[in-house]
């Protein structure tokens, strides 16, 4: 199967490059994934398309302001340091600016010594291990001293860092937002509730892999990342009730949904308690185990995520819709608009 299966034409203008000032007023496309029929609708209005016995599942993740600017402690230099994920103790994998800079040993500090680190050695695609030391609680001083790490197709400088936030957000370790969960309010979450539709909360942490493209011809030679996933207890029981009651299980974005599969896919279509790291790959000819429908924004042209798209609704079905978000001028990718598909 050929990336370029998934390509399409997207003019570099309709890439959001900041938020709305009002979530749900995003634009919302309906793709019916049975028959294909696209209907344009707004966000704030979604309750009309869910049903009651329904769950909507949403990644509480929090992204960490995870891009620090330091110095070498020896020459004084610049060093950009960007999290992506915690290894053991105070362990993190890093990508730094410029790399070439920091070897096994190298020190650097950030805000004047409040936080320092040792780099300890190297990781894939030419990572480098960071040892971090600090008083207090890490969390804290990275509240104090990181930025927020946009992703690299937004050019404009965010003024509320809490808008590349979910308003359920709690849980901290994304390098990402879940992008599709940013759409929603504390006040639609209630309405959504008053219909008699569950919600539910897993976590996954996203990583910066999800950015990466795919640079391979054939989509099955394509190495995925992996991300740290959870679920508890009682989320897995709601979801295995909402199923034998015949209710639809939604996933809000497409970290949900790879989370939900990877867990029904080790436990017989069924859902259980646990954590782990899941690499799982979704593309056209995956058999979904887990959910019925998916809220999700526009994606990259030849990602994996337009991959996991096509795969629930199918390739050209999909195609055809992007094809029309384009021509109606739809926002895209993580500040833009949304789609149900249903």
């Amino acid at each position: 199967m050929k990336v370029d299966l998934f390509d399409f034409h997207l003019p570099d203008e309709l890439i959001a490059q900041v938020p709305l000032q009002n979530r749900t007023d995003s634009r919302l496309m309906v793709l019916d994934k049975e028959t294909g029929k696209i209907e344009h609708a707004i966000f704030k209005n979604i309750t009309d398309y869910l049903r009651e016995g329904d769950c909507l599942v949403l990644n509480d993740t929090r992204v960490l302001p995870a891009r620090l600017f330091g110095v070498k402690k020896d020459t004084g230099a610049k060093i950009e340091v960007l999290l992506l994920k915690q290894l053991e103790g105070n362990q993190w994998e890093t990508l730094i600016k410029p790399a070439k800079r920091v070897k096994e040993g190298t020190e650097i500090e950030f805000g004047e010594g409040l936080l320092t680190a040792v780099c300890t050695g190297t990781s894939d695609h030419g990572g480098r291990v960071l040892d971090f030391n600090y008083d207090g609680i890490f969390y804290e001083v990275l509240e104090q001293l990181g930025e927020m790490p946009l992703p690299p197709y937004i050019k404009e400088q965010l003024d509320d860092q809490e808008r590349y936030q979910t308003v359920f957000a709690r849980e901290p370790g994304s390098a990402a937002a879940p992008t599709a969960g940013l759409h929603f309010t504390e006040g639609l979450l209630s309405e959504i509730r008053a219909k008699g539709v569950h919600i539910a909360f897993i976590t996954l942490h996203v990583g910066l892999g999800t950015f990466r493209p795919v640079s391979v011809d054939n989509v099955l030679e394509h190495d995925m990342h992996s991300e740290f996933y959870l679920i508890t207890d009682g989320t897995s029981r709601l979801l295995n009730d909402v199923r034998s009651n015949g209710g639809r299980i939604i996933t809000v974005g497409t970290t949900s949904t790879r989370t939900l599969e990877t867990i029904a896919s080790e436990n017989n279509g069924n859902f259980s308690a646990g954590s782990g790291w899941t690499n799982i790959f979704i593309y056209p000819g995956y058999t979904f185990k887990a959910i019925d429908g998916m809220i999700t924004n526009f994606h990259l042209p030849k990602s994996t995520l337009i991959m996991l798209v096509s795969a629930l609704a199918g390739r050209e079905p999909v195609l055809h819709a992007y094809h029309c978000a384009v021509s109606e001028r739809y926002r895209f990718f993580s500040f833009g608009d949304a789609m149900f598909i249903s």
